[in-house]
Order: structure tokens, then sequence, then C-alpha cells
């Protein structure tokens, strides 16, 4: 089992920025493509990025092209989302997920982490 712990969400003013960052402990995931995905309250959970176990692939949701940058450590086990010029509709409470697939234009994943809130204010 792999447990995954996000830390650095926040309020932040728009057009600001925020690094998230999410440890993996219990395994290795240097085999897992990773990604984020958010949720706000009352809307349906949202893909928002994806990385290979390599970190040579990414991708990304419409809405934080451009705006938002995954990365990876293999060797620390931890993923990061990098999220510039933040709007106020990128407020939702943001998880960290392993064994990330994305078959026929929908993302799933194997583990999630509790999950870290991101607030936008206007």
């Amino acid at each position: 089992q792999v447990q995954l712990v996000e830390s650095g969400g926040g309020l932040v003013q728009a057009g600001g920025s925020l690094r998230l960052s999410c440890t993996a402990s219990g395994r290795t995931l240097s085999n897992s493509a990773m990604g984020w995905f958010r949720q706000a309250p009352g809307k349906e959970r949202e893909f928002v990025a994806a990385i290979s176990p390599n970190g040579g692939s990414t991708v990304y949701a419409d809405s934080v092209k451009g705006r938002f940058a995954i990365s990876r450590d293999n060797v620390k086990n931890t993923v990061s989302l990098e999220m510039k010029s933040l709007k106020p509709e990128d407020t939702a409470l943001y998880h960290c997920a392993a064994d990330v697939r994305i078959v026929g234009g929908r993302a799933d994943f194997g583990s999630w982490g509790q999950g870290t809130q991101v607030t936008v204010s206007s």
C-alpha cells in the first residue's frame, strides 16, 4: 500500500503562485505514472495533470495548460505541481495520485492522498 501526503496548499490572491508537493511512502513509485486531481465543493473530481514514470511525458487539463507544471523526483519519491497565474476557479482540494491511467480521454488512478486545500481569492 502506498501512502501519499500532500502539502503546500494555502490562500493566495488571483494571479499568484503556489507549489504543491506530494511525498510517497510504502513503496517506490518510480514505475508509476503520477498525477494531480482536484475537487471543488459541489463539483465532480477533475483531472489536473499527470507525469510518466520517468518524467519524460506530461499531460495537462486544458484549464491549467500553460499555467501549471508537474514534475517528479524518483530518488526522493516525490511529485510536485507548480501553479502560476492562479484563478478563483482553481480553488479546490488538490489530491496527489499514484498509478494514474488515461484511457479514452478519461483519467483514473490507483491511490490518492487526503489532499491539500488551495483557495484563490479574487
